[in-house]
């Protein structure tokens, strides 16, 4: 299987059990934030194995460089790709995230590439899908749709990143969210 994707990796995101906890080591022993916490997270039009349902989580997002680090804690036991990754037993590294100006070319190439479709919804008014991979690190593929709302979200996210000084190391999403 060959990569349909022409842009570099933009995320690296976990499926953990403690949020909380998780936070706090990226901060204390990584140096990676601030952190932007959002308790309660529901994709629109959120679609599992072709089922639409839905599936909250809590996350959180902080940039360490240009890569942002997304934490993923489910809230319940809904189906879905992070779900099917617990499951397993499994916690940490569950996707790699590209991020698109052209969602439907680079989804139309990774469906001609033989990539499977496990999720799929949308967030801050972009389209993401998640696909399963065959490849043994057991990774999945996260392709997620930059609309204008999210580019000004992950831009300022990345952004307080930059000289970060340790203070307010965890801070609300709905804070950057609500100044954009």
């Amino acid at each position: 299987m060959s990569a349909p994707f022409p842009h570099p990796i933009s995320q690296l995101g976990f499926v953990v059990t403690d949020l909380q906890a998780t936070m706090k080591h990226w901060i204390e022993e990584l140096n990676v934030g601030p952190f932007f916490y959002a308790p309660l997270i529901e994709a629109e039009d959120f679609h599992h194995r072709g089922v639409a349902r839905p599936a909250p989580f809590a996350a959180a997002l902080a940039n360490s460089g240009a890569m942002q680090i997304e934490l993923i804690q489910l809230l319940d036991d809904a189906p879905s790709q992070w779900q099917e990754f617990r499951a397993a037993g499994r916690e940490g590294l569950q996707h790699v995230g590209y991020w698109t100006q052209d969602f439907d070319t680079d989804y139309e190439a990774a469906i001609q590439a033989g990539y499977e479709v496990a999720h799929h919804g949308v967030l801050a008014g972009g389209r993401f899908v998640y696909f399963d991979t065959r490849h043994p690190s057991g990774c999945a593929i996260e392709l997620s749709e930059q609309s204008p709302a999210k580019q000004a979200v992950f831009g300022a996210i990345r952004e307080a990143a930059v000289d970060w000084d340790g203070r307010d190391p965890i801070r609300p999403y709905a804070d950057i969210t609500v100044s954009r």
